[in-house]
């Protein structure tokens, strides 16, 4: 897909472009923006939808972000990890954090695949009532 740069965005594009600017308080727009540009539709749903879910809330900004590596990490998202890597940082996440941020990862990665595979039975215990 090309990347709409902003000079040559049109209007619909523009506007989201400016708001997230506006909303993240910086001066550019990262190419994943860019890159859903090439569909307005696509890129409008999918910055509204993200504004809503990162906007602060129950969660903590910097937990968001670590869930959101996480996330990014077990589906193999290089885009995904580095750009909510900077902004976990930009949140306050240390060095130590993000350390042991992959250690969770990795063991939850693991686990999950032994339980997987094992066919695990769910314990009583565990299970939420409806």
């Amino acid at each position: 897909m090309p990347l709409i740069e902003e000079d040559v965005a049109p209007p619909e594009v523009r506007a989201v472009y400016d708001d997230i600017k506006a909303t993240r308080r910086v001066d550019r727009v990262n190419n994943f923006w860019k890159a859903l540009a090439a569909h307005p539709p696509t890129l409008v749903r999918t910055w509204e939808s993200v504004k809503e879910v990162m906007a602060p809330g129950a969660l903590d900004p910097l937990v968001k972000e670590l869930v959101y590596i996480a996330v990014s990490v077990t589906n193999g998202c290089e885009y995904c990890i580095a750009s909510h890597t900077a902004g976990a940082r930009a949140k306050g996440m240390t060095e130590d954090q993000y350390g042991e941020l992959l250690a969770v990862i990795g063991m939850a990665n693991e686990t999950n695949a032994l339980a997987n595979g094992l066919a695990v039975p769910v314990d009583d215990a565990f299970r939420t009532a409806s």
